[in-house]
Formats: C-alpha cells, sequence, structure tokens
C-alpha cells in the first residue's frame, strides 16, 4: 500500500465520525467512542501492514523463480553430450556397461599388372564388437568383448581386473605391453589401419596376468603372458614390460617410453613368419613376406615419443625384432617404425590422450548443436624392413594420408591413402623386377557405444 492509501483511509474514517459543521454543535464525542475509533484505525493500519509484507514476500518469490528457471535453461543448453551407452550401477558397488563396435571399410589397391597379383575394389566389415564392462563390489571389476567379423567369432578382452589406488590387477585375455600405436584402442587411431610393424610381428592379445603403476606422470606395466585365445595349444611363454613417462608442460601432453619383450616357442619345430598388407586390412595381398622361418624365441625392443599441443599432435615409434633360430650362424634383427604428424582443421579440437595411450577425440562442436564437429588432417612416413642375416623378405616404405571427419563423439568416417614404396618384394613383375609401387585407397565408416 501507498501513503496517499493510508491518507484516503484515515480520512475515510474521519469522515464517518464526524459531524458536518451544521451540527458539530449538537453532537458529543465521549473519550470512550474516541478510543474506540484510534483502536480501529490502529487495526486498519495493521492490517495495510500485514497486506503489504505479504506482497513483497510473493514478489521475491516470482523473481526466484525466474532466476531459477534461467539457470535451469542455461545448464541444459551447456550440458555436454551424453554417451550413446549408460552406465546401470547398483548400491552394493555392481555396474553392467554395454559396449560395442562396428567398422566398416572400402576401397580399392592398385598393383602393377605383370607380378600377376588381385586388386581392384575390396570392402569388409573390419570389425563388429559386442560386449560389456562393469564394476565388482571390492575393488573389483571385468571386460568381455566377442568380435563377429569375418565370419568367426573371436575373443577381444576377456579378463578380470582388481585396482587398488594406482595399481592394477588383470587377469584374462589381454593386450600386451608391446607399442603405443597398438595399445591406443582401434576406435581412436588415426589410420584405417596401425603402423605395418604392429601387425608383422604378431602383435596380439594374449592369455595372461599383468600390474600396471599409474600415479602422476610414471606408467609402468609388466605381465606374463601365454598366447591367443586361438592357439591355446601352443606352449609359447613370454614376458612384456613397458616404462612411459608423460609430463605436461602448460598445455602441452608429451610421451616417452620403451618397452621390453620375451616369448619363448618352447615347442620343437615351431616357427615364425613376419609379413604385411599394403595399408589395407580387405586385400589377401602382401607384397613383403619372410615365409616361415625356424624359430626358438622372440626378442623384441620399441622406442615412442609423442606430443599434444592444442589442434597439433606428433608421434614416432621404432621396434626392433630378432628371431633366435636353431643353427643359424647369425639372427636376424628386423625392423619397423612410423612417425607422424596430425592437425585438426577445426577449432577447440583436440586429440585425446589417457594413461599412456591415444583416447577419443571429443568434438568441441558436434553436429546438431552449433557445429559440424571436427575434421582432422594427418600424414605419416611407415617403414618395415624385413631383411637381415640371410632373410630376404623385403621392405616397404609407405607414404600415407587420412582425413577424419567426426560429427560426434560416437561416429567417425575416413579417407585413407598409401603410397606404398617396395624393394626385394616377394613378386617379381615379368621382367624380374623387385622394385615397384603399390596404391591403396580406403574409407571407413565407424560407429561405437
Amino acid at each position: 500500500m501507498t501513503r496517499m492509501i493510508r491518507l484516503s483511509v484515515a480520512a475515510a474514517a474521519l469522515s464517518c465520525t464526524m459531524a458536518t459543521p451544521v451540527f458539530a454543535q449538537d453532537v458529543t464525542v465521549s473519550a470512550d467512542e474516541l478510543a474506540a475509533m484510534r483502536a480501529q484505525l490502529k487495526a486498519m493500519n495493521d492490517r495495510i501492514d500485514q497486506l503489504e509484507g505479504e506482497l513483497a514476500a510473493a514478489k521475491q518469490t516470482n523473481e526466484a523463480q525466474d532466476v531459477t528457471i534461467a539457470a535451469a535453461t542455461e545448464a541444459a543448453q551447456a550440458k555436454p553430450e551424453p554417451a550413446p551407452a549408460e552406465e546401470l550401477s547398483k548400491s552394493d558397488g555392481w555396474s553392467f556397461k554395454p559396449r560395442g563396435r562396428l567398422m566398416f571399410d572400402a576401397g580399392f589397391t592398385s598393383v602393377p599388372g605383370s607380378t600377376g597379383r588381385s586388386d581392384g575394389f575390396g570392402n569388409e566389415v573390419r570389425r563388429a564388437r559386442l560386449g560389456a564392462s562393469g564394476d565388482i563390489p571390492g575393488g573389483f571389476g571385468y571386460k568381455f568383448e566377442l568380435d563377429f567379423a569375418g565370419n568367426e567369432v573371436e575373443a577381444a578382452d576377456a579378463y578380470l581386473s582388481y585396482s587398488d589406488g594406482p595399481i592394477e590387477v588383470i587377469v584374462g585375455h589381454q593386450n600386451n605391453f608391446q607399442s603405443l600405436e597398438e595399445l591406443t584402442s582401434s576406435l581412436h587411431t588415426t589410420f584405417i589401419e596401425r603402423a605395418a610393424f604392429t601387425d608383422a610381428f604378431g602383435f596380439e592379445r594374449r592369455i595372461g596376468a599383468s600390474v600396471t603403476y599409474n600415479k602422476g606422470a610414471v606408467l609402468a606395466q609388466a605381465g606374463v603372458f601365454t598366447d591367443n585365445f586361438a592357439d591355446t595349444e601352443t606352449n609359447n611363454r613370454g614376458a612384456d614390460a613397458r616404462l612411459v613417462f608423460m609430463p605436461k608442460m602448460g598445455d602441452t601432453q608429451l610421451h616417452f617410453g620403451g618397452s621390453i619383450h620375451y616369448n619363448d616357442l618352447a615347442e620343437d619345430g615351431a616357427t615364425v613368419r613376419y609379413r604385411q598388407r599394403p595399408l589395407v586390412h580387405f586385400t589377401s595381398e602382401r607384397f613383403i613376406n619372410t615365409g616361415n622361418l625356424d624359430a626358438d624365441s622372440e626378442f623384441g625392443l620399441g622406442l615412442e615419443a609423442a606430443a599434444v599441443a592444442g589442434p597439433f599432435h606428433a608421434a614416432a615409434e621404432g621396434y626392433w625384432q630378432t628371431v633366435t633360430m636353431p643353427g643359424a650362424m647369425e639372427d636376424p634383427t628386423f625392423f619397423g617404425g612410423y612417425a607422424e604428424a596430425g592437425i585438426f582443421l577445426t577449432g577447440g579440437d583436440t586429440r585425446g590422450y589417457k594413461g599412456g595411450k591415444f583416447d577419443r577425440s571429443k568434438p568441441a562442436n558436434p553436429l546438431g548443436k552449433g557445429g559440424l564437429g571436427s575434421l582432422q588432417f594427418n600424414l605419416r612416413y611407415d617403414y618395415l624392413d624385413l631383411n637381415d642375416a640371410g632373410v630376404l623378405g623385403g621392405t616397404q616404405n609407405g607414404y600415407l594420408a587420412s582425413l577424419i571427419w567426426k560429427p560426434n563423439a560416437y561416429v567417425l568416417f575416413g579417407v585413407n591413402y598409401g603410397m606404398l614404396e617396395y624393394d626385394n618384394a616377394v613378386y617379381p613383375t615379368a621382367d624380374g623386377d623387385t622394385s615397384y609401387t603399390v596404391d591403396a585407397f580406403g574409407v571407413r565408416a565407424q560407429v561405437d557405444f
């Protein structure tokens, strides 16, 4: 109420209790009546004060509701992109999260016609993986995945884990600790296939037990292993160890690592074979190949380095694989490695890195949320030498380029080109030349959850 309203009410009350000048001389107001009028005026003033208080409180409530609604709207607009599969958890420590990925590749290879090797269009479901992971009470966890690509069912990760602070122990079918490129998930690599040496030297998941220490900028990993799920009848016994130093300098993530590996074939008549495709997996042709080599054991050494700075990243690795051959005057040592650099062409994007390996890259401006997603361009030199100590498996120099578009964090489309130069190729041309070039082009469509 305003002061004017108060004065109007008081004036009205007085006019009802006082006589007009004509009758003033005939009216007498007693003290009791005057006191009653004053009480009525006070009661009206008190009621006016009460109504003013209620009005002010209602106004404050409305203003608070407006602020709350505005804050909720702003929070909803700023909410990060949700993961496509949510983890189901229980209060007693159990959790379950479905996992999966689907990768479809297509493209072509171009091979010198006089070699007699097949080329042209090819396509395949590269990976079709389903599984689950989660927690078990007491610090335990699990992960299990099956891959249905290639008309076969193969186990990928399948293990039980235990974590206590910086320590993690894993028992089961798992990756060995052989390379930054190998340990980076196929979901997050920059090319349609990993570096040539990882496949040529037979890097794969194996059954075993491992321990990982990860604290601050230090990562140490070690384990003992037998063989892959598909080769449990072999007597292979191996050990792997990897040490990584991963400091941050301002906003730049650095990575320096090394690894050591030993695999005892422990079987009479055991052999190994090192060979590799020209970039894409949908061709079965391999132009460098050692053939089967009698072997007692394998010994490997790896070095790795990488950096991520804003939209830029760079990585390089080298790996030496020595084969102990029974009766050989000299044991051959083969070498593979790569160097690459990449840049995001879209603002605000950077390559993911976590726990000693590259991780998921999440577009700063996803498609449908005010942007077009992320666009990344990469170049790589990839080298593999399978010649040594009388073994003539050939050399491969790969010059590769890729363009990756991610409309959101879980969908990817990639285009890859590779020019592969061979020396001492295992398939000569019609005139006996073993030095020539193979071109490979591949595209990938990928989704995961």
